[in-house]
């Protein structure tokens, strides 16, 4: 006759398979609770801490608006004169070759005495663009970081060149890649 299993045996079983969900439960919930915390912490956090440091008062807030304001009205009267480039395509530095870039771009000067020169010498800095865009591969030029450091690259080798002033800032007003 086959053996029944004793009952002692399936208690036991089954009480530590019920025992081990619940520890289970328990930990995910505990997870859970110090993570909600947590987020909560950083995301309130930053509130709290601005209100713990003073809030300025509605008087400091008008001065403080009239600072930024009158910055902005300055920050835009200080871009000096332009000096439109028309457009260059460049195949860009791949071992394909078949990558082109496509760009627009102004030169803002430092004084419109300038002018002349730039007049003078745009063949030259036509090269000096062509080749430093012509030399960077796609990678180098897609993020912004590669695009800050090609303005300051081409700025600083333009400036090399110019003797009656130099080129202030250099602004893309057109760039694709393809």
């Amino acid at each position: 006759m086959a053996k029944k299993p004793e009952d002692g045996d399936g208690a036991v079983e089954k009480k530590s398979k019920s025992n081990m969900v619940l520890i289970i439960v328990v930990v995910l919930l505990v997870v859970l609770l110090i993570g909600g915390g947590a987020a909560a912490f950083f995301l309130l956090g930053s509130h709290d801490e601005e209100a713990a440091a003073g809030a300025p008062s509605s008087q400091d807030a008008k001065v403080e608006k009239k600072k930024s304001s009158s910055k902005k009205s300055t920050d835009h009267l200080a871009i000096g004169p332009m000096y439109p480039m028309a457009q260059f395509v460049v195949n860009l530095l791949s071992e394909s070759g078949n990558r082109f870039l496509k760009v627009a771009v102004d030169l803002e000067l430092s004084d419109p005495k300038l002018q002349p020169e730039m007049d003078h010498k745009k063949s030259l800095i036509r090269d000096i663009i062509i080749r430093t865009f012509s030399s960077k591969t796609f990678e180098e030029i897609s993020t912004l970081k590669g695009k800050d450091k090609l303005k300051e690259e081409v700025l600083d080798k333009i400036n090399e060149n110019l003797s009656d002033g130099q080129v202030k800032n250099i602004y893309f007003t057109d760039f694709v890649v393809q």
